[in-house]
C-alpha cells in the first residue's frame, strides 16, 4: 500500500510538474507573441519603451513642436491649430525629471521655430538652425511649466489651473519673441485663424494674442482630456468655455459700421531680375498702370522697392509717375529702396506721389527684417554674410509712423513688409485716424514657398483687429484686400500674376476693443503667471519644515535602549 501510494503520489507530482511547465512555456510564448505583435502594431508600451531614450524622446519633441506649422498657409489647416499641440503638451508632462521637461520644450521650440521659418534656409543656410535654437530657448520654461502644473495625477482643480497657466505662459513667448530684434511676431499661433470669420471676432476684442490663448487652452484641454483620467470634468468645462467665449464674441461685440467705399488699385509686375531689373520693373509699373486709366480710381498701390532710385536724384522718374497720377486720376503711393540724397544711408520708403508730384508724405520703415535689411550686432554676427543672402549694408531705420491724406480719397496707414505682422503698429495707425491700411511688400526671394501666402493671411488679422480694411500689395505676389471685419475682398494675385487688380474696399468708422484698451490679453497673462508664482510661494512657507534627525546620545550611564544601565 505505501509503494502503491508513494508511485501514485510519484505521478500526481511529476503531472503536475509537467503540466506547470508547459503553462510556463506557454505563457512564455504568448507574452513573445504579444510582444512582437505590439511592437509591429506601434503598441503604446512600445512607445513608452522609445519614448525613454532619450534620442527618441528628443526627436519625438521636435516633430510635436514642428506640427503647428501646419495650421498656416501654405497647407493652412486651421482646425488642426485646436489639436496641434497636444502630441508636445503630453511629452513634457510625462517627463520623468524637471530638466527633461525643461529640454522637451527647448527641443519643441526649436521644430516649431525650423517649420515656421523653414523657408529661410536656401538665404540663411546655417544660421537658420543656430536662431531657430536660440529662439527655442524661450519654450523651455513652458516645458517645465506644463509637467509642474499637469504632471502625474493632477487633481480636478490643478486641471483647471492648467488651463489657465499653460496658454499664459505660451503667450508671453509669443509678447518676447515679437521683439523686432528676435525676428518680430512671424507664426503667432492665433494668426493661423485668419479665414475663419468668426474666431476673427476675437481679434477685434483682444488682438491676436486672444486667439492665441483661446488656441492653447483648447490643446491644454484635450491634452488632459486623454490623459488625466480625473480631468473630464474640468477639461469638458474648459472646452465649453472656450466655446462660448466664441459665441459671444460673435454676438456681442461690436462690429464696424460702414463708412462709404474707396476704389484701390494694385499693381504687381512680378518677378524681374537680372541686369537693369530696377529700369524693367519700374517700365512694367509704368505700362501696367497706364492700362488703368479711366477706372474712376482713389489710389494706386506699387509693392515694396517698387522704385530703385531716390525720386530727388532723378526728378525723371517723379515726372514720369505725375504724368502716371494725372493720366489715371488718382495719386500713386509707390515704395523707394534707394540711398537718400537728402541724408546718409539706405531707406525703404513709402512716397506718396500726386498729380503735381510727390505729395510730400514719405514714411520711411521703422522696424527692418534681421538680417534681410541689417545684421543684429554686426561686428559679432557679419559672418553671416558669407554663408548666406544677408544684408551686405544695413538699411537705414524711420522715426515715426504716418497717415497720409490722399487727394479725393481716404486717409491711409502705410506700412513697409513685414511690419504687418506688428499688432501694435496697425492699432496706432488705427488711433491716428487712418481709413485704410496698406502694406507693401516683397516676397520674390521666397517664391516657391509658404512665405508668400502667409504674409499676405496677416493682413486679415490686422483688418480684424483695428476694424479698418486693409490692402496688402506686392511685387511678385501673393497680394490681397481684406474689409474692416477680416473678410477677403475680390480675388487675390498669386504669385505668378504680372498684372493689376482694381478692389472696391468698404471703408468703416467705430472703434473695436482692441483699439481701445490695447494688449490686455498679454497683461492678464503676466497677471496669472505671477499669481501661480505668489502661490508657489506661499505653499512653500506654509509647509511645514522637516525637523533634522538627531541621535540619542549614549551617556556613561546609559545607552539609548537601556537608559538606565
Amino acid at each position: 500500500m505505501d509503494v502503491l501510494g508513494a508511485r501514485h503520489l510519484d505521478a500526481r507530482h511529476l503531472g503536475a510538474r509537467h503540466l506547470g511547465a508547459r503553462h510556463l512555456d506557454v505563457r512564455r510564448l504568448d507574452a513573445r507573441l504579444g510582444g512582437r505583435l505590439r511592437g509591429r502594431l506601434g503598441g503604446r508600451d512600445t512607445w513608452r519603451e522609445r519614448l525613454r531614450s532619450p534620442w527618441w524622446r528628443g526627436a519625438a519633441a521636435l516633430g510635436a513642436g514642428a506640427l503647428p506649422a501646419l495650421a498656416f498657409p501654405a497647407p493652412s489647416l486651421w482646425w488642426f491649430a485646436y489639436v496641434a499641440l497636444v502630441p508636445w503638451i503630453l511629452l513634457a508632462r510625462s517627463a520623468g525629471t524637471e530638466r527633461r521637461a525643461v529640454l522637451d520644450g527647448w527641443l519643441g521650440g526649436l521644430g516649431f521655430m525650423l517649420a515656421v521659418h523653414h523657408w529661410l534656409l536656401p538665404n540663411l543656410h546655417v544660421f537658420t538652425f543656430l536662431l531657430s535654437a536660440l529662439l527655442g530657448l524661450l519654450w523651455a520654461p513652458w516645458g517645465w511649466l506644463v509637467r509642474h502644473v499637469l504632471g502625474g495625477r493632477p487633481t480636478p482643480g490643478r486641471v483647471m489651473a492648467a488651463l489657465v497657466v499653460v496658454p499664459s505662459g505660451w503667450l508671453m513667448i509669443e509678447l518676447v519673441r515679437s521683439w523686432q530684434g528676435l525676428g518680430g511676431p512671424w507664426g503667432l499661433l492665433g494668426s493661423s485663424q485668419w479665414e475663419v470669420t468668426p474666431v476673427l471676432r476675437l481679434a477685434s476684442l483682444g488682438g491676436v494674442w486672444l486667439i492665441s490663448l483661446v488656441v492653447v487652452a483648447v490643446n491644454t484641454a484635450v491634452a488632459a482630456l486623454v490623459s488625466v483620467r480625473a480631468a473630464r470634468v474640468p477639461a469638458v468645462a474648459g472646452l465649453v468655455a472656450a466655446a462660448t467665449a466664441g459665441a459671444a464674441a460673435w454676438m456681442w461685440v461690436p462690429r464696424p459700421e460702414p463708412d462709404g467705399g474707396a476704389r484701390i488699385a494694385v499693381v504687381q509686375p512680378g518677378v524681374i531680375n537680372g541686369v537693369g531689373g530696377p529700369e524693367k520693373r519700374f517700365a512694367r509699373e509704368e505700362a501696367l498702370t497706364r492700362a488703368l486709366a479711366g477706372q474712376e480710381l482713389d489710389l494706386v498701390v506699387w509693392g515694396e522697392s517698387s522704385v530703385g532710385y531716390d525720386l530727388s536724384a532723378r526728378p525723371d522718374l517723379a515726372d514720369r509717375i505725375r504724368a502716371l497720377s494725372r493720366e489715371v486720376g488718382a495719386d500713386i503711393l509707390v515704395n523707394v529702396d534707394a540711398r537718400r540724397s537728402d541724408r546718409p544711408g539706405i531707406y525703404k520708403s513709402s512716397v506718396l506721389v500726386g498729380p503735381d508730384g510727390p505729395t510730400g508724405a514719405r514714411y520711411d520703415k521703422m522696424r527692418l527684417v534681421p538680417f534681410g535689411e541689417y545684421i543684429p550686432a554686426r561686428s559679432l554676427l557679419g559672418w553671416a554674410t558669407s554663408v548666406g543672402k544677408a544684408a551686405g549694408e544695413d538699411r537705414m531705420r524711420g522715426t515715426r509712423q504716418l497717415v497720409m491724406p490722399v487727394s479725393g480719397g481716404p486717409t491711409v496707414g502705410p506700412l513697409v513688409c513685414f511690419e504687418s505682422a506688428f499688432p501694435d503698429m496697425s492699432r496706432a495707425l488705427t488711433r491716428d485716424g487712418a481709413q485704410v491700411l496698406l502694406a507693401q511688400s516683397a516676397t520674390s526671394t521666397f517664391q516657391e514657398s509658404w512665405a508668400p501666402q502667409q504674409h499676405a493671411s496677416l493682413a486679415a488679422v490686422r483688418a480684424a483687429e483695428s476694424g479698418r480694411p486693409m490692402v496688402h500689395a506686392t511685387l511678385t505676389g501673393v497680394s490681397a484686400v481684406y474689409g474692416p471685419s477680416g473678410e477677403r475682398i475680390g480675388a487675390p494675385l498669386g504669385t505668378t500674376a504680372s498684372t493689376t487688380a482694381v478692389y472696391d474696399v468698404p471703408l468703416a468708422q467705430g472703434t473695436t476693443p482692441y483699439v481701445r484698451f490695447g494688449d490686455w490679453p498679454v497683461h492678464t497673462a503676466l497677471g496669472v503667471l505671477i499669481a501661480l508664482c505668489a502661490a508657489e510661494v506661499v505653499l512653500v512657507l506654509r509647509r511645514p519644515a522637516l525637523r533634522p534627525h538627531v541621535r540619542p546620545a549614549h551617556t556613561a550611564h546609559g545607552s539609548p535602549a537601556h537608559p538606565a544601565r
